[in-house]
């Protein structure tokens, strides 16, 4: 196995950015509205730009932020249960920030909001500035090019796996195109076209966004690597490397190259690649910018909010998420507020806030066009019907219909076997040779799946020597190395997965993000520093259930 860490000097040609740090005035307040500030909280907007920021002055200091909420960008209110005026509550989830502070106290442990730096002018008005990094992408610029028609071509074949044909370069995003993901809880929603295999052994390099098992799909690998063994893989340089189980996964990859963010990758003279990490979860989730001939192809993936927020105007091509339900809240808990009403409730006002999200970001960054993907996948083992029926995803079209409305950006619905063509589309997009939809006839959706191999996968854990003996939930925990932290929570899981999950020390996205489990909690609290850690942080070795054995006997 070669994982390849490429930097500055590397073969592949990368070259680091050149480009000063500077200064942005965000907003400007008059000495006459400096006056009116009130000890607290204050709410105020530029009401040329309608951002909205927060003020929290006190006799000693000034401290500053956006009117956003790091986890999922919602729109702080004031927090009415705060006596001494010091939080705010977010909208969306109800996370709570002590502006005095600038830390989260709900859920406890978990981020800190990025500050602004607060001035004052000649006239005694206040200036709230941000430090701006360079953006990573204008390093070197190139004009687009003309693109002859077929020289670029975007094929949909599941998921989120899109097979892009750039000039004589073929380069594939995160393939998942068989099994499951997140032990058996997800399955694909699409039928992928019948030549997908075919067309991953002849892509010239993979870009696998993080390490999640509908992005890198071991089962979708092991078949690649069965005849190319050392097709390139490239990722981003995470804290957790996306690899970090591979040995165990018994796929034979010898190419990988882990790449640091924010430095463009040469293909060939054409033809390069950035990686830029999520801003919420930068120890796991990436995204990429593609460019060919000066035009720029851009892939959200499934981040949060992808390098922070700044992400490159008027790209050629943009895709992202869309669907929502990537998670086991609220459909595996129960108890309390968690009645059937509540929850469809629930999921019907998320679903509607990730439309808008998606719609506005979609307008503020004016793409040429917008593809959703990265959300067609479905619960359908017959056990998972709950879930299923529970867990409703958003309608691409509906968001494409979202986006048509408030701007003119151009958007595709893909289907398995869909083509784009993009210098048709730039050129033409009533070029009905734009896209060219799969033949007449052509099975789109999955009616069947093969359960039973990866079923038996899991089954293999049950009857275990390891469990045979009390003390493995001691041995487990202390292994994990979660501490320090008075915690009760209710869990409950399918004895088959929990079990392949603490045998083989794998993270409990399987259990949570699989829908495999059902949870109790009281108070009713999100505990971020419990969920962060298993999954995310545990270690990258298993235990060594054989010293375990041993000991027992």
């Amino acid at each position: 196995m070669d994982i390849e860490r490429r930097g500055e000097n590397s073969p592949s040609g990368a070259t680091r950015p050149g480009i000063e740090q500077t200064t942005e005035i965000l907003l400007c307040l008059s000495p006459a509205e400096v006056a009116n500030l009130k000890e607290g909280i204050n709410f105020v907007r530029n009401k040329s730009t309608g951002k909205d920021y927060i003020l929290y002055k006190s006799k000693s200091h000034l401290r500053a932020c956006k009117n956003m909420c790091k986890h999922q960008g919602g729109l702080f209110i004031k927090d009415i249960e705060d006596l001494d005026g010091r939080s705010v509550r977010c909208t969306k989830h109800n996370w709570k920030l002590d502006v005095s502070t600038m830390k989260y106290i709900n859920p406890p442990g978990s981020f800190c909001q990025d500050e602004l730096v607060v001035e004052k002018n000649e006239e005694n008005g206040l200036l709230f500035l941000e430090l701006n990094p360079p953006n990573p992408w204008d390093s070197e610029p190139r004009s687009p090019e003309d693109l002859a028609f077929g020289e670029v071509q975007i094929t949909y074949l599941t998921h989120a796996c899109m097979d892009l044909r750039l000039g004589d370069k073929r380069m594939v995003f995160d393939p998942w195109l068989i099994g499951p993901a997140f032990a058996r809880g997800w399955w694909l929603l699409h039928e992928p076209p019948s030549d997908w295999l075919e067309r991953l052994y002849q892509a010239d390099l993979i870009y696998i966004s993080h390490m999640h098992s509908d992005h890198l799909s071991y089962p979708t690998l092991k078949k690649v690597a069965g005849r190319r063994p050392d097709i390139p893989i490239y990722v981003g340089n995470t804290e957790r490397p996306v690899f970090w189980n591979l040995k165990r996964s018994g796929v034979q990859l010898t190419n990988i190259n882990v790449v640091p963010f924010g430095i463009w990758q040469q293909v060939d003279k054409n033809l390069r690649f950035m990686i830029l990490m999520d801003g919420v979860h930068p120890e796991m989730d990436t995204c990429i910018i593609v460019e060919y001939k000066g035009h720029k192809i851009l892939n959200t993936v499934d981040c949060t909010r992808p390098n922070g927020g700044r992400l490159p105007m008027k790209v050629d091509l943009m895709m992202s998420d869309f669907a929502g339900g990537a998670s086991g809240f609220p459909m595996t808990f129960s108890g309390g507020k968690f009645t059937e009403e509540w929850k469809a409730q629930f999921i019907k006002t998320e679903r509607k806030k990730l439309l808008n999200y998606k719609a506005r970001l979609v307008k503020d960054l004016q793409p040429r066009i917008y593809c959703p993907f990265a959300g067609y996948f479905v619960e359908s083992h017959p056990s998972d019907k709950y879930i299923k029926e529970t867990n409703i995803k958003n309608d691409p079209n509906e968001l494409n219909n979202l986006i048509k409305k408030n701007s003119d950006v151009l958007t595709w619905t893909p289907r398995p076997g869909a083509t784009l063509d993009l210098g048709r589309m730039l050129k033409d997009p009533t070029d009905r040779k734009g896209i060219i939809e799969p033949p007449e006839g052509t099975k789109i959706y999955k009616d069947s799946w093969d359960f039973g191999p990866y079923l038996r996968i899991l089954n293999a854990a049950v009857g275990d020597e390891i469990f045979r003996h009390s003390c493995w939930i001691k041995e487990y925990f202390t292994w994990a190395g979660f501490k320090d932290y008075n915690l009760v929570v209710r869990i409950r899981s399918r004895v088959d997965v929990i079990r392949h999950v603490v045998k083989h020390g794998l993270l409990w996205d399987d259990l949570y993000i699989g829908f495999q489990t059902r949870l109790q909690r009281d108070p009713d609290v999100y505990h971020h520093l419990f969920w962060n850690h298993f999954q995310i942080k545990l270690p990258l070795t298993p235990p060594n259930w054989k010293s375990f054995l041993m000991y027992c006997g």
